[in-house]
C-alpha cells in the first residue's frame, strides 16, 4: 500500500471514530478514559497538535467543537453527567494507563 492509500485510509477512520463518538453522547468521556484511555478531550488534543505541526492556527476550543461536533460548553452541559465516585475512582487507577497528549 502506498502512502497516500494509507493515509487516506487512516483519515477515513478517524472520521468514523469521530462521527460514532458524536452520534454516542451517552457516552461519557471518563467511561471511555478508564477503559481506553483516551476520550474525545484526548483527540481535541492530537487534532490541534497535528494542525499546528502544519503551521494551521488552531486553538483548544476549535478543536473540540471539531471532535464534539459542537461547542465544548454546549455539549458538556446538554450531555455530560457529574462524575460518580466509582469513575472517580477508576480514573485515578488507570491514569498510569492513559494516552499522553501532548509531546
Amino acid at each position: 500500500m502506498d502512502d497516500k492509500t494509507q493515509i487516506e485510509l487512516e483519515a477515513a477512520a478517524f472520521r468514523g471514530l469521530v462521527s460514532h463518538l458524536q452520534k454516542r453522547t451517552d457516552v461519557q468521556n471518563i467511561d471511555i478514559m478508564n477503559l481506553a484511555g483516551f476520550c474525545r478531550n484526548c483527540l481535541s488534543k492530537w487534532y490541534m497538535t497535528a494542525a499546528k505541526e502544519r503551521d494551521i492556527d488552531m486553538d483548544y476550543e476549535e478543536a473540540r467543537e471539531h471532535i464534539y461536533g459542537s461547542p465544548y460548553e454546549e455539549w458538556k452541559n446538554t450531555h455530560q453527567k457529574p462524575a460518580t465516585d466509582e469513575q472517580k475512582a477508576m480514573y485515578e487507577k488507570t491514569k498510569p494507563l492513559h494516552a499522553v497528549t501532548e509531546k
